[in-house]
């Protein structure tokens, strides 16, 4: 490992030279307080940034090792972390400094949840970080002298802003690390407590505008939960706390247009994952296995048992093993659920806006029109209750439309002014009050999820001149030369999870067969979940990336079912 002024001398060296001189960065460089790795080297100004590691022993870092001695903690720590280079690099780096990225400093994006990222990794001996890097050129020539202002002045000072403890308020050190964990605590006391969710008293749960998921900052009605389900719980740092919790079962979620229903769920979805303290959702929490269902017209579906929902197509389609380039809004719905059930889904989220209503409810004139034998869909009504009685999956459901809900849910939210009121009672009384109740459809009994087994090679994450291609937005995953639509998934919280999905996609097409060669699109999910936690993505991937962060098995397998190769080794019986 050579100097940091055998680092200052070759910048001086390749001062004018072509672009390409540049890799001769490539290595370890030793600073007096921190180790300088040039990972890769970007090939000219206007391709990706080059990315650096730089590794800060603890004996220089000096974090306390409470802050990091648990899982919950040490991921809090580090979204900490993270979040203090992204504030510092525009206030001690000059920034553009000539062509395409020249002078650029810059690490993960991120939102307002706190994940596991590959950006900073802290452990008892280093606290190493990995930065993005425009190296300096006018043109496709090296400017030498601004490479080493960055590389030899701002990155030292960066570091030492954003790395080393001494720098840091500790006071905001320790309340992001508590946040983190009280929440983790929060979530973990949900089943003990019959509960699918938790939404604390006084959050804020409006967001700023349709594309941004900040808080509204102005206007927004504390939350306030209604007397009747309202619970504490308790949290390790912060002490007990009181807001409403969501029991298990069916429960509805209804009231006016703009009176707050979609953004209760919405943050409920989200409450699958931790917040950042001051975002107003930071105790919001929902059990992990709760996944969003919708209707997604045109998905590909591959061998999916969607028979407990549609049987008897007019065109004798096997609905056991469905298989479709162009689903329809409720088949596509049907898979949907089926899908997340056979990867352990525990709670189904689902909104009547973006369900297909031929789904959800056929109600009695309907059923008096058009008979069942006719009609191959049995509605979500007809299931919802099945699902929990012999599944023990709970459904969170926000409806405006179809009172028949009433007679089949445990549980009746009514968002009014964006306060919640319990009014199951009220709920109960009018369904018996309006008559008998619509006939049941679709027999006594959901059934079994026939499980899949995923044929890995059909993933295909190499381009037709064998190299491996992922690239990733909130909408779509380019994954060898496929695109995956992820358009209708919202419960990506960020576009690093989506790059990380093609990453896992692209190691299971490859290397899958550690994990066992027979496995159910069920047990390959899970032990993929459990080595992601053990080991962490950087044991998937091909180098160390710092733009990533760690994706749920629940979108994993949702971006593997929308890939239109995916080909099934056989239907497990």
């Amino acid at each position: 490992m050579e100097r940091h002024e055998a680092l200052r001398k070759l910048l001086y060296q390749i001062d004018g030279a072509g672009y390409g001189a540049y890799k001769r960065l490539r290595g370890a460089w030793a600073f007096p307080d921190f180790t300088l790795l040039v990972d890769h080297v970007q090939g000219d100004p206007f391709a990706s940034p080059s990315r650096l590691r730089v590794r800060v022993p603890q004996e220089v870092a000096r974090f306390p090792r409470e802050l990091f001695q648990s899982r919950p903690r040490r991921i809090s720590l580090e979204d900490f972390l993270v979040r203090r280079l992204a504030h510092e690099i525009p206030r001690c780096t000059k920034g553009a400094r000539g062509s395409g990225h020249s002078g650029r400093f810059s690490v993960v994006d991120f939102g307002q949840c706190i994940l596991p990222r590959t950006a900073v990794r802290i452990t008892e001996e280093a606290v190493e970080a990995i930065i993005s890097c425009g190296l300096p050129a006018a043109g496709r020539r090296i400017l030498g002298r601004e490479a080493e202002a960055m590389l030899l002045t701002e990155l030292p000072e960066l570091v030492r802003r954003a790395l080393l403890y001494t720098s840091l308020d500790p006071e905001a050190v320790r309340r992001h690390v508590e946040c983190g964990e009280d929440a983790e605590a929060l979530r973990g006391q949900l089943a003990e407590h019959g509960l699918v969710a938790f939404v604390a008293e006084g959050a804020i749960l409006p967001r700023a505008s349709g594309v941004s998921d900040r808080p509204l900052r102005t206007g927004a009605v504390p939350f306030a939960p209604p007397e009747s389900l309202a619970v504490t719980l308790e949290r390790p740092n912060a002490g007990p706390i009181r807001g409403m919790g969501i029991p298990e079962g069916v429960t509805l979620i209804v009231g006016g247009g703009y009176h707050g229903k979609s953004t209760l769920l919405s943050a409920l979805a989200q409450g699958v994952y931790n917040h950042i303290p001051g975002d107003g959702r930071e105790y919001v929490v929902t059990r992990r296995e709760a996944v969003t269902i919708r209707a997604e017209d045109g998905r590909f579906v591959c061998g999916t048992d969607i028979s407990p929902f549609i049987q008897n197509l007019p065109n004798g389609t096997d609905t056991r093993c469905f298989t479709t380039q162009n689903a329809s809004g409720s088949t596509s719905q049907a898979a949907n659920i089926v899908e997340a059930l056979e990867v352990g889904a525990k709670v189904l989220l689902v909104d009547e806006d973006t369900s297909a209503t031929n789904f959800m409810i056929r109600d009695e004139r309907m059923q008096a029109l058009v008979s069942k034998d006719k009609e191959p869909i049995t509605p979500f009504i007809d299931r919802v209750r099945q699902l929990y009685q012999e599944l023990g999956v709970s459904t969170v459901l926000v409806m405006g439309g179809s009172g028949d809900y009433f007679e089949v849910a445990d549980t009746v939210i009514m968002m009014d002014a964006y306060r919640p009121r319990d009014v199951t009672e009220e709920a109960k009384r009018i369904a018996r009050a309006l008559g008998r109740p619509r006939k049941r459809e679709g027999g006594e009994s959901f059934g079994t999820i026939r499980p899949r087994r995923p044929d890995l090679a059909s993933i295909q994450p190499r381009t037709r001149k064998g190299k491996l291609k992922v690239q990733g937005s909130r909408t779509s995953l380019r994954l060898g030369n496929y695109t995956i639509d992820l358009s209708r998934l919202s419960q990506f919280a960020e576009v690093g999870q989506v790059r990380a999905v093609g990453y896992l996609l692209a190691w299971l097409a490859e290397h899958g067969e550690e994990l066992g060669t027979d496995r159910t699109m069920a047990s390959l999910m899970a032990a993929l979940e459990q080595r992601l936690e053990e080991e962490g993505l950087e044991a998937f991937l091909p180098a160390r990336y710092g733009d990533l962060a760690e994706p749920r098995r629940f979108e994993v397998a949702a971006a593997l079912n929308r890939l239109r190769t995916l080909r099934l080794r056989d239907a497990a019986l």
